[in-house]
Formats: structure tokens, sequence, C-alpha cells
């Protein structure tokens, strides 16, 4: 275990001189403060907690961010007095995935590195929370979204509330799930991965812990309690961290327009192997029975990019085909590699 980690360590601190490089991708107005101050720090006893704040951009992910986290991680892991670390998001959002609006002005003036280094310093943080070697937990009060998801499914515990709203959209704009996310969506129960993979639909926190995205469910009256519970482990233990999140945890009813409660005309309508197949399913179910939902995914689908709903749809079934005893699939970080 001893050399493991020491081969981790190593691992992640020549990470750490590859990621300061990308801070040059940063805005040259930024102070160190107003950086610094885009991701939060906690914590007392043997925990700390990671708080996004970028709360007017719905706490969405920049170079800075995943290099910021990085270096958290990699010296919290290093500390033998931290036991656990907690993710959560300040404002009505745990993390809606990356800033598309600051990767589409750095594309249109011509700066591809730093779209590259964007792209390459936060892989690089999702392969090390993939690894990562002390119990995490995310606390996914609110919209949960792209890069959301892959900030926050490697780690050990994902709690989400009634305010959680979780979504891949990304063939809506041109792209296809990423940051690990074709992976866990690979996992989940029949063909819903992809479903939600190709069109993007929401799931509610209920629905998350339905089908496995996240571990727990409370409501968010319970959040300060559950906070300061964790605040006040002297612990590395899963089991008993796992015990403090059980001890607020509420059932799941999802309700009965959940996707859930279609999983046979999606397994119908998903299980083909191309696009043009399941379109082509969907349309007929639609036609045979008017059904809303129905109507709403082929709609969703026909207007998705077409070459992201084939990118997507391949990288899903990827893993559907590599079980996780697979020797291609033995570490889910394995196809999370930076850049």
């Amino acid at each position: 275990m001893q050399s493991l980690k020491r081969l981790v360590t190593s691992r992640h601190r020549d990470s750490l001189i590859r990621l300061k490089r990308n801070l040059s991708s940063l805005p040259i107005n930024s102070s160190a403060g107003d950086l610094q101050n885009q991701v939060l720090v906690e914590g007392k006893a043997s925990s700390r907690v990671a708080i996004l704040n970028r709360p007017s951009s719905l706490n969405a992910l920049n170079t800075n961010i995943g290099a910021r986290l990085h270096e958290l991680y990699a010296s919290w892991e290093d500390d033998p007095n931290i036991g656990f670390v907690v993710m959560k998001g300040s404002g009505r959002a745990f993390c809606a995935g990356g800033d598309i609006v600051a990767l589409y002005h750095l594309i249109n003036e011509g700066k591809i590195e730093k779209c590259k280094g964007f792209f390459r310093t936060l892989y690089s943080f999702i392969y090390h929370l993939g690894t990562y070697l002390k119990p995490h937990v995310s606390i996914l009060n609110g919209i949960t979204m792209g890069g959301g998801a892959g900030i926050s499914i490697p780690g050990t515990f994902r709690l989400a509330t009634d305010r959680t709203v979780f979504a891949t959209p990304e063939t809506q704009i041109g792209f296809h799930p990423d940051a690990g996310a074709s992976f866990h969506l690979s996992r989940l129960p029949g063909h819903l991965g992809e479903y939600l993979g190709l069109t993007g639909a929401k799931l509610s926190g209920a629905e998350m812990v339905s089908c496995g995205l996240a571990t727990h469910y409370s409501n968010t009256d319970k959040l300060p309690l559950i906070e300061e519970e964790l605040g006040n482990l002297v612990t590395d233990d899963p089991s008993v961290i796992e015990s403090c999140l059980e001890k607020y945890s509420d059932a799941v009813y999802p309700e009965k327009i959940s996707a859930l409660h279609r999983i046979e005309v999606l397994n119908k309508c998903f299980g083909h192997d191309t696009v043009g197949e399941i379109i082509d399913a969907v349309e007929s179910e639609a036609s045979a029975t008017n059904d809303a939902w129905c109507n709403s995914t082929l709609k969703k689908l026909k207007e998705a990019s077409p070459l992201s709903l084939k990118v997507s749809l391949r990288s899903v079934s990827f893993f559907n085909c590599h079980p996780p005893s697979s020797p291609l699939n033995g570490n889910q970080a394995l196809f999370m590699v930076p850049l």
C-alpha cells in the first residue's frame, strides 16, 4: 500500500507541474485572490471541504478551478491528518459543467492551445479523483450537468437532494458526454445510458439514486445537519461516513412520468447499434402511441448534432461491450488519461 501511495503521489506531483503551466491560459487581469476564491476551502477535524464558488456562472468549470482542485486534492491526499474530502457548490448549482462561453470566445480568438489546456486540466483532475486514495463525498444540491457529473461521480459517495437536476446535454451543443460520462452511463440499467447520453434528458435527485448515479438522497433542509456531522467526524473509514449519510437519508420514489418507469420502451428504442435505427424506433413508437414522452424524445434527438449523436452512442456502447472485468476496462480512469 505504501508503494502505491508513493507511486500515486509522484504521479500527482508530475501532473501539478504540467497544470501550473496551464495557468498561463487564465485572464491576465485576474488577481491571485480572485482565482483562489473560485474554490473556497473549509474544514475541521479530519475533513476538508472544497466549495466551487462561481455562483453567477452556476459554478462552471474553467482552467483555474481544475488546477486549483488538483492542487488541493493532492495536498490533502498527502496529509495524514485529513481523512476524507467533501465537495459542494455555492448558490443554486453544484456545477453546470465546463465554461462553454469562455471556450467559445477562446476559439473565436484562435486560442486553441488554451482550449486544450482547459480540457487537459479538467481531465487530469477527474483522473485524480477516479484514483483518489481517500473517501470522497459530493453534495449534489442543485444543477449537476456535464463536467459537473465528471468531477463528482468518480468519488465514493454522491448525495443527491430534492433540488438536484442531472443531465449530460452535450449533444445539444455539438459535443459529446465527456469527462468519464460515457463509462458511468454505460453502467446504468438497460439502455438508460444511451437515452441520457443522446437526448440530454434530465434526472431528478430521486432518479439519480434509483438508477445508481447517486448513492444517497436527502431533502435539502437536512443538509446543515449532514454537513455539521461530517465536519465533526475524525475518520478515514468509508463505512463511518456512509453511516452518517444513511442516518439522514430519505426514501426515493421516482415520479410516474419518470423515464425509469419506461425502461421496456426505452430498451426497445435505444438498444440498436446505430443512431438511425434508434431514431426510426422512437419515431415508430411515437406514431403508434402518440405518447408525449416519445414525442419529446424524438424532438430532442432531431435537435441534437448528428455527429455528436454518433460519437456519443459509440462511446457508451464501447463500455457496454467491455465490462469492468475486461482487461481494457480494469480501471475506470484508463479512458480519462490527460490529452
